[in-house]
């Protein structure tokens, strides 16, 4: 029975040193992927709030330019008031096929890319 100790204490400390590894992979794969979403989420955020910038200058020339043409600048507001609020509805209205799916893929190959490659 002695002589079964040391192989049992080499396969307890081997399996301890599988499992350090094991968890340092795994705290690796998350860092790079939480890195990696973090710069897509800032890249998206920024992207979104230059687009609110031309679509406002967009939305003010076009009362300005309603307003002149219809002699009525309240009017002109709601038309294009109106106008975003339809693109908006569409927008909500194809959220899932835009944005979702494409995030959902997106996750996906950052999180599990490594996997794949190692198969």
């Amino acid at each position: 029975m002695a002589g079964l100790d040391r192989p049992l204490q080499d396969l307890v400390s081997d399996a301890k040193a599988y499992v350090d590894l094991q968890t340092d992979d795994l705290k690796i794969r998350i860092t790079k992927g939480l890195s990696l979403t973090l710069g897509q989420v800032i890249a998206l955020v920024l992207a979104l709030v230059s687009l609110s910038i031309v679509l406002l200058a967009i939305g003010a020339g076009c009362v300005i330019l309603l307003g002149n043409w219809l002699d009525n600048y309240a009017l002109a507001a709601f038309i294009v008031a109106g106008i975003f609020a339809l693109f908006t509805l569409i927008l909500f209205l194809l959220k899932d096929k835009l944005f979702v799916n494409g995030f959902v893929r997106l996750f996906a190959k950052i999180f599990f890319e490594d996997e794949e490659e190692e198969l």
